[in-house]
C-alpha cells in the first residue's frame, strides 16, 4: 500500500468538496460560516469571499431563523442531522427547496467545534412531486364531477320514462316526456364524445376532415347549437359577421365544436340577462373570431391554466354550471390541430371574459367543385338488416327506419344474421361488432364470403371507436364505422350515398 502524506490528502479531499455539484459548507457551533464551496456559491450565487465570516442566517430565510437554534443545538449533543428538508434563500432572494445532510466537528481532543452541512438543490423533486399530488387532487375531483354529471340527465330520463309506463300519455305529456329523453340523452352522449375527442386528440388519433370552409356558416351553426342553453338564460347575443365569405381550410364540423364550446362556456359562465358577443373578421392573412361576454370573468391564477384538462373555474354549489373542464382543452387542441391559436383574456373576477382564436385563411377562391362535392341526402327506401344483442337497440333503430320507409329485419347474433339474410336479402347490413358467438367482424367476412353478400352496404355501429377498431372494421369488410348513439343524419346519409341502394365498390370508414 502506497502511504499518503497529509498535505496531499488533504488537497485531494479539498478538490474532492471543490468539484461537489452539491453545496458544502462548514460552520462553527456560533453559526459563523468558514468553508464555502464552488457548489454553494453555484446554489446560492454568494461567492466565498462574501459568505466566509458571514453568520449562516444569510441563507435562511426570515421565517425559518429558528430552524438553526434547533439544528446548533442537536449538533452540540454530537448529533448528525441525515436528509433534513428545508427552504433556504439565495443571494437574488429566490428561495430553494434543499436537503440538509449535517454532521459534527470534532478537534484532536474530540470536542466538538464546528459543523459540516452538505445542501442538495430538491427544487425539481418538490416540483415534479407537487404537480403529482395536484394531479391526483385533480383527477379524485373530475371523477366526482364526471359521476355527477353522468347521473344528472338520468334523473330526467327514468322520470320521463315512468310517465310514458304509468298510462296512456296525452299529445302534450308524449311530447314532453320524449322531448326530455332526446335532450338528456345528447347531453349525456356530448358528455362522453368530449372525453373521446381529448383522448384521440392527446394520441394523435384523430384525423381533420379538411374542406374549403365559410366561418360564417360555421358561427351560424354553432348560434344554433347554442340557442337553447342562451334562450333559457335570457341573455342577449350579438353576432357580427363579415359582408364577404371568410374562407379556411379545415374540418368544418370540428370548426363548429370549437365555436360551440366557446358559446357554451361565455353562456354557462354568465349570469342571467348577461351579453354575449360573437365576431368575426379578417386581420391580414388570418381570420378572427372572437367570443366575449359581461359574465364572472377569470381569476389572475386561473388564466394561464384555462387550456389545461380538466380545469374548472372553483365556484360555489349553487354557481355549478356543470361539464367536464375539457371544453377549452379541447378548443385550444382542435385550433393547434387547424395551425391556428386560441387566447384568453380576462380582467379579473366579475369583469368578464374574451376568447380570441386566429386561424390562417384559405389560400384559393372555393372552388365549385367542392360545392358539388357537398350531395344532399336524398330519400331512399332500402331493405336493412339490423343485427345487435341488445335487443332494445336493435328494435328501437328497426321502429325508426320502418317509420322513414325503410324495410327492417333485425337479427340478435351472427347465426341468425345468416340464417335471415338469404331469404330477406338486404342491401343495407348494420351490425354491431360485441356480439356474442361471433363477433360482427367475423360476421362481416362471412356475408362477404356469400354471394349474395358481395355487395351489401356493411355500416359497423358500435361502441367501439378507436384506430384500430375502424382500420379492422375496414379489413373485415365494412363500408363505414358508426360509434353509438348513432348520430341519426350520418346514418341516413350512408343510405342516400347507397345510390337507391345500388352497391359501392369503395370502402370508407367514417368517424361522425
Amino acid at each position: 500500500m502506497v502511504d499518503q502524506s497529509e498535505p496531499a490528502a488533504r488537497e485531494l479531499l479539498a478538490a474532492i468538496v471543490e468539484s461537489s455539484d452539491d453545496a458544502i459548507i462548514s460552520k462553527t457551533l456560533d453559526g459563523t460560516i468558514t468553508s464555502w464551496n464552488d457548489g454553494a456559491r453555484r446554489l446560492f450565487g454568494y461567492t466565498a469571499e462574501e459568505a466566509i465570516g458571514q453568520p449562516i442566517t444569510l441563507i435562511i430565510p426570515a421565517d425559518r431563523r429558528d430552524e438553526e437554534a434547533m439544528i446548533l443545538g442537536r449538533l452540540r449533543h454530537g448529533e448528525r442531522i441525515d436528509h433534513y428538508e428545508t427552504i433556504r434563500q439565495a443571494k437574488d432572494g429566490q428561495l430553494i427547496d434543499i436537503s440538509l445532510s449535517i454532521s459534527p466537528i470534532r478537534n484532536e481532543a474530540g470536542q466538538i467545534v464546528g459543523a459540516s452541512k452538505v445542501a442538495r438543490d430538491v427544487s425539481a423533486q418538490k416540483r415534479i412531486l407537487r404537480e403529482l399530488e395536484e394531479a391526483d387532487v385533480r383527477k379524485t375531483e373530475f371523477l366526482a364531477l364526471l359521476a355527477h354529471e353522468l347521473r344528472n340527465p338520468l334523473g330526467p330520463i327514468r322520470h320521463a320514462v315512468k310517465v310514458l309506463r304509468a298510462r296512456a300519455p296525452s299529445p302534450e305529456e308524449l311530447q314532453w316526456a320524449t322531448s326530455i329523453i332526446d335532450r338528456q340523452t345528447e347531453h349525456m352522449t356530448r358528455l362522453v364524445e368530449d372525453l373521446l375527442d381529448v383522448s384521440r386528440i392527446t394520441r394523435g388519433k384523430i384525423d381533420l376532415r379538411r374542406e374549403r370552409v365559410d366561418l360564417n356558416a360555421t358561427l351560424k351553426a354553432a348560434v344554433e347549437a347554442n340557442g337553447a342553453l342562451i334562450d333559457k338564460a335570457h341573455h342577449t347575443l350579438k353576432v357580427s359577421l363579415p359582408h364577404e365569405p371568410l374562407l379556411v381550410d379545415g374540418d368544418p364540423t370540428r370548426l363548429t365544436q370549437v365555436v360551440t364550446n366557446l358559446l357554451d362556456n361565455a353562456a354557462k359562465y354568465t349570469d342571467p340577462g348577461g351579453k354575449i358577443w360573437l365576431a368575426a373578421e379578417r386581420d391580414g392573412e388570418t381570420a378572427v373570431i372572437r367570443v366575449k361576454d359581461n359574465g364572472i370573468g377569470i381569476a389572475s391564477d386561473v388564466l394561464p391554466r384555462v387550456f389545461d384538462m380538466f380545469t374548472q373555474a372553483q365556484l360555489p354549489l349553487e354557481r355549478s354550471q356543470g361539464g367536464l373542464g375539457v371544453g377549452l382543452s379541447l378548443v385550444d387542441q382542435l385550433v393547434k390541430l387547424h395551425g391556428g391559436s386560441v387566447a384568453a383574456y380576462s380582467a379579473g373576477p366579475g369583469m368578464g371574459s374574451e376568447f380570441t382564436i386566429r386561424l390562417p385563411v384559405a389560400s384559393k377562391t372555393q372552388k365549385a367543385a367542392n360545392e358539388a362535392a357537398k350531395k344532399s341526402h336524398r330519400e331512399t327506401h332500402c331493405r336493412v338488416l339490423v343485427v345487435d344483442d341488445n335487443h332494445d337497440s336493435a328494435d328501437s333503430l328497426a321502429m325508426l327506419l320502418g317509420m322513414l320507409g325503410h324495410e327492417v329485419q333485425t337479427a340478435h347474433d351472427g347465426d341468425e344474421a345468416l340464417r335471415a339474410a338469404p331469404a330477406f336479402k338486404p342491401e343495407v347490413a348494420i351490425l354491431d361488432i360485441g356480439l356474442p358467438k361471433m363477433n360482427g367482424y367475423d360476421l362481416a367476412e362471412q356475408i362477404r364470403e356469400q354471394p349474395w353478400g358481395k355487395d351489401i352496404v356493411l355500416v359497423a355501429l358500435t361502441g367501439w371507436g378507436q384506430q384500430e377498431h375502424r382500420r379492422r372494421s375496414a379489413e373485415s369488410g365494412f363500408n363505414h364505422h358508426l360509434t353509438k348513439p348513432v348520430e341519426f343524419d350520418a346514418l341516413q346519409g350512408i343510405l342516400a350515398e347507397a345510390d337507391s341502394c345500388l352497391p359501392k365498390s369503395n370502402v370508407a370508414t367514417s368517424s361522425f
